[in-house]
Formats: C-alpha cells, structure tokens, sequence
C-alpha cells in the first residue's frame, strides 16, 4: 500500500474535527477543543469508541 491510513467514519470524523483550525487576530485556535455528549443518546457508528481511541486530541466531556 502507498502510504495510506484504513479508518473507520467514526475515526476520521474525529481526525478530521481535532485538525481544524481557525485564524483569529492573526493567531491560530484550534477550532474544536473538545466535545460534550451523553452516552446513550444517539452516539452511534463507533463514535464513542473513536472519542476514546484519539482523546489526546479531542477530549471528551460527559454531560
């Protein structure tokens, strides 16, 4: 294979919200410092799981 990485949806959603970023007065933020949920309610497609693979990145707080 070429160099290229096998994720799931899940996993690459999250890769992808913990790589946005956004300029502000000249000085870049990240966009998304972490994300709130309720277990249970409505997180599906191994997301749960995705939030606990890459949590370095995108930390996850319960509600």
């Amino acid at each position: 294979m070429s160099g290229s990485t096998r994720l799931t949806m899940a996993q690459a959603l999250i890769r992808f919200l913990a790589s946005q970023y956004v300029e502000r007065d000249g000085e870049e933020h990240l966009f998304f410092s972490g994300v709130f949920g309720i277990f249970g309610h409505g997180n599906v497609a191994g997301i749960g799981q995705a939030l606990f693979q890459y949590r370095d990145r995108l930390p996850y707080h319960q509600a």
